[in-house]
């Protein structure tokens, strides 16, 4: 994926409508974020509004989760019902896809969020999510692995099953048609 202009024009108004429609349609999400301010920010930011249409675009359907107390910043997540269908098929990272050796996915879930300009959750943002709705029923989403299992050649995904979130590890080379990674960016 490579990066393309900012969003301009009809696309730019466009995309500025959806996400304000969506914010008012799931207010429960934001609770004392204004629109007038998130609209401020984001047309204040070329790179946060590219990098929302390439969320848009993939499917993950971007909305307001809350703002972070420590720096003021608003936070954006993919709360599309589930992973993104535009993001899936893909194994955890660049590593992962050069150590296949056959039927290797187009790209990994790490690479594509970098050229997007965002991050993959956290196990613990994912969880954050989840309390504001119910997410990956039948799909499963990557998240931010640590080091240490990332070295001995593991990465972890979660979904919502049985009205429980479970994370889980899978080694980081597999890839599965119902699973992609949902990403947050901040503004």
């Amino acid at each position: 994926m490579t990066r393309a202009a900012t969003p301009a024009g009809k696309e730019r108004d466009d995309l500025l409508r959806t996400l304000s429609a969506r914010f008012e349609a799931n207010m429960n999400r934001h609770p004392g974020v204004d629109w007038a301010s998130v609209q401020e920010r984001l047309e204040s930011n070329s790179a946060a509004l590219w990098s929302l249409s390439q969320m848009e675009q993939s499917g993950g359907e971007p909305d307001v989760t809350g703002v972070d107390p420590s720096t003021g910043e608003i936070i954006l997540v993919d709360c599309s019902a589930q992973s993104p269908r535009g993001r899936r098929s893909l194994c955890y990272d660049r590593e992962a896809l050069d150590a296949r050796k056959s039927n290797k996915p187009a790209s990994s879930a790490v690479e594509m969020a970098t050229a997007m300009g965002v991050q993959l959750l956290s196990a613990a943002e994912y969880r954050r999510l989840q309390e504001l709705g119910e997410f990956d029923t039948t799909t499963s989403s990557w998240v931010q692995t640590p080091a240490p299992i990332r070295k001995l050649g593991g990465a972890l995904f979660c979904d919502r099953r049985y009205d429980t979130v479970f994370t889980y590890h899978n080694g980081a080379e597999s890839y599965y048609a119902a699973r992609g990674f949902r990403c947050s960016l901040r503004i």
